[in-house]
C-alpha cells in the first residue's frame, strides 16, 4: 500500500511540474493547478478541493442572478461572443464591488491526456480572467484554478456531453 501511494505521489509531482512548465511564462501568483485529489493537503481534516472566496452577501446575491458558466469550442480557450456577454455581466458586478473576489475554474472534456487537459483548463480560466481584466476588473480579485477533465458537468461520450464539459465556471 505504501509503495502505491509513493508512486501516486511521484506521479502527482511530475504531472504538476509538467502542467506548470507548459503554461504561459507570466503566470500570476493567484493561479492554481489541480491535477487530482490525491490526499488532504496541509494536514487539513476535511479538504473538499474547493477554493474559497469571502464576499459580502450583496455580492453573492447579485451573482445568483448571473449565468456562471462560459463555454469553449473544442481544443480552444478563445472567448466567444456568447462567453463575452456572460463575462460582461460579471465584470459589471465586480466593478461595482471593487473588494469582491471570484474564482474561475477551467474544465475540459475527457479527450486528451490528463496533463494536456489541466493545461487547457488553465488556459480557459486565464482567458476568462484576462477578459475580465480588459473590462477593468482588478486581477488581484480573480483566482484561477484548473480541474481539467476531473469534474465533468455531463457524463457520456457524445459531442453534446463534451460541449457541456468544455467550460469555465465563475463562483463567488
Amino acid at each position: 500500500m505504501s509503495t502505491s501511494f509513493s508512486k501516486i505521489a511521484v506521479l502527482a509531482v511530475l504531472s504538476s511540474a509538467v502542467a506548470l512548465t507548459t503554461g504561459c511564462a507570466t503566470k500570476r501568483s493567484t493561479s492554481e493547478v489541480v491535477v487530482a485529489p490525491l490526499g488532504i493537503p496541509g494536514g487539513q481534516a476535511g479538504y473538499t478541493g474547493a477554493v474559497v472566496v469571502d464576499n459580502a452577501s450583496t455580492v453573492i446575491s447579485g451573482a445568483e442572478n448571473l449565468q456562471a458558466v462560459v463555454y469553449f469550442a473544442f481544443d480552444s480557450s478563445e472567448i466567444t461572443a456568447q462567453a463575452a456577454n456572460v463575462l460582461n455581466q460579471h465584470a459589471s458586478l465586480l466593478s461595482s464591488n471593487p473588494n469582491a473576489g471570484v474564482v474561475i475554474a477551467g474544465h475540459t472534456d475527457e479527450r486528451g491526456s490528463r496533463e494536456y487537459n489541466v493545461a487547457l483548463g488553465e488556459r480557459r480560466a486565464q482567458a476568462a480572467r484576462n477578459y475580465l481584466a480588459a473590462q477593468g476588473v482588478a486581477v488581484n480579485n480573480v483566482r484561477v484554478i484548473s480541474y481539467g477533465e476531473e469534474r465533468p458537468a455531463a457524463n457520456g461520450n457524445t459531442e453534446e456531453a463534451y460541449a457541456q464539459n468544455r467550460r469555465a465556471e465563475l463562483s463567488y
